[in-house]
């Protein structure tokens, strides 16, 4: 179904539900895993993921088609994920260790988390990144996201996004190549 076709259906209350769903089956794991990497843990993926899709079923109808229906749900699930990370922040205190340390002890603590040596080390390098820088990455890199797609959910010039890009990866090459 084209997005365009989706779109309507999902706007026409007839025809709502078996369009969501659609976008549900459509999306489910590509937010999964965009949003796991930026909050790491399993649980409150599957937390955040519902939340999206809540937004989403909620907001369907003022969504003003400005985007496509990919960033602007995308751009939900980042919103909520970094959210997320705020609220855990001031919950937890963090402002007494840093978000990276903090990232990386759910990494280490994450049950479900099965990969080798070479990723382990990946992993912690790009959660050493700052947020932004962080985020770029990870849907440039680990999800092939377009450079477009990227600068239009994080609402940022490609310019600017591709810089991003550019210093995320100098810093993981720096960090593999230093063992940090």
């Amino acid at each position: 179904m084209s997005e365009e076709n989706l779109i309507g259906k999902l706007k026409d209350p007839a025809q709502k539900r078996m369009a969501f769903h659609e976008l549900v089956v459509t999306y489910q794991q590509k937010l999964y895993w965009h949003i796991r990497k930026i909050v790491i843990d399993h649980d409150d993926t599957d937390d955040i993921l519902q939340n999206v899709f809540l937004k989403v079923w909620n907001n369907i109808d003022q969504f003003r088609e400005e985007s496509t229906l990919y960033t602007w749900v995308f751009r939900i699930a980042t919103n909520e994920s970094l959210t997320f990370l705020t609220k855990q922040k001031k919950q937890r205190g963090l402002f007494l260790r840093s978000e990276e340390d903090f990232l990386i002890d759910k990494f280490k603590a994450d049950e479900y988390f099965n990969g080798d040596e070479i990723h382990q080390k990946l992993m912690k390098a790009v959660l050493k990144l700052p947020e932004k820088q962080r985020l770029v990455f990870n849907m440039r890199y680990f999800d092939g996201m377009k450079y477009d797609d990227i600068a239009e959910i994080l609402q940022i010039t490609t310019g600017a996004l591709k810089a991003s890009y550019h210093h995320a990866v100098k810093k993981i090459e720096d960090s593999l190549i230093n063992k940090d």
